[in-house]
């Protein structure tokens, strides 16, 4: 499957927006945005930075509930076209985040919703390199890369080659023609798709999924019509979790979604993951009692490492962090109780995100 998704990766044209390339698609960036008082100035001035006619624009950040001086700082950069959106929901919801970005849509101007998070950084050529791409192949909708930077810690490093693991998986599958995921950080999509497809209507009773749910939903009517822009300088750059219990409550809030794709061959997929680490963690243990096996489970871990290293090779080099491969190995041994641990605790009850007890 890795050597498969190698392929799928290697099959994705470099794509270089052109300088002397003439923009016409309108654009509106939607951000939805709880509690980051300490982030969203900077991502404001990221994309009001951006090398792209000012005139097919337009900023769109949907408070959603904060308690802090998150709408008061948006509220700041009313003069420079930055549209705020309060989110006024009496009734308790389970996705806030779908319903924001829902709202900003119905208010967005644009013919293309280029969709990033509160926390984010980007490059001035971000947004001209996502739109040229989709000038060039009228996708319906298109995943870019997302990478974390800043560092400061080794757990934080370790993160950041997992999670790269993670966007090349995603990118690859889309250079086989078989999306499986993306991330809502770095998403666009073409805004009549998305009323064409009932928007988030069917997987709305999930408070993550506003990006891998909506992607298979798109994907299943247009399979073609997925793209994924591998530019450097389409990429954005967010951190990684400081602590390991705010690491824990994201990749819950991740794996929440995977039995719930109505593609149920990736579905069977991700159990088939699980179960090929679950048996190996069993090796291990089984080893214990009776040591021939500890020479399986030593096989069969190098030849893991091995295959991943050929797999993150052209995608750590692609983001410029091919030195955090030196992890590697320490990081796939960490790997087999990570997926174990997360394939149940992400299924079973509830967890937080923003403050709030969601599922």
């Amino acid at each position: 499957m890795v050597f498969t998704l190698r392929r799928g990766w290697k099959q994705l044209p470099d794509h270089v927006a052109k300088n002397t390339h003439t923009f016409k698609t309108s654009v509106s960036v939607l951000i939805a945005a709880r509690n980051e008082e300490g982030n969203i100035a900077k991502t404001i001035e990221c994309i009001l930075k951006q090398h792209y006619p000012s005139e097919l624009m337009e900023l769109i950040i949907i408070n959603d509930h904060s308690t802090d001086r998150t709408a008061e700082i948006i509220a700041s950069y009313s003069d420079r076209g930055v549209k705020l959106i309060e989110l006024n929901e009496h009734e308790k919801l389970n996705s806030y985040k779908k319903k924001a970005i829902s709202e900003g849509i119905a208010s967005a101007k644009g013919e293309l919703m280029v969709a990033t998070d509160a926390d984010c950084v980007m490059g001035p050529n971000w947004l001209r390199t996502i739109v040229s791409l989709y000038e060039e192949k009228n996708y319906k909708l298109i995943s870019s890369p997302v990478v974390y930077h800043q560092e400061k810690s080794y757990f934080e490093k370790l993160q950041t080659l997992e999670f790269l693991y993670l966007i090349g998986l995603g990118a690859a599958s889309i250079g086989l023609r078989r999306p499986s995921t993306c991330n809502g950080a770095n998403l666009a999509y073409r805004r009549d798709v998305f009323y064409e497809l009932g928007g988030f209507n069917g997987i709305d009773d999930l408070a993550s999924g506003d990006d891998e749910l909506f992607l298979h939903k798109v994907a299943q009517k247009y399979p073609l019509g997925i793209g994924f822009c591998k530019s450097e300088e389409a990429i954005v750059y967010t951190e990684a979790k400081e602590n390991l219990k705010e690491f824990i409550r994201q990749r819950k809030r991740w794996a929440s979604k995977s039995t719930k794709y109505k593609n149920k061959n990736i579905v069977l997929l991700g159990i088939a993951i699980w179960i090929f680490n679950l048996a190996v963690l069993l090796n291990a243990l089984l080893g214990v009692f009776f040591p021939p096996m500890l020479l399986g489970f030593g096989i069969i871990l190098l030849a893991k490492i091995g295959i991943e290293l050929l797999f993150l090779m052209p995608i750590t080099k692609f983001a410029s962090r091919s030195a955090l491969l030196i992890n590697l190995p320490l990081l796939s041994v960490m790997h087999l109780f990570y997926i174990v641990y997360i394939g149940i605790a992400g299924n079973t009850g509830k967890y937080y995100w923003k403050g709030r007890k969601v599922r």
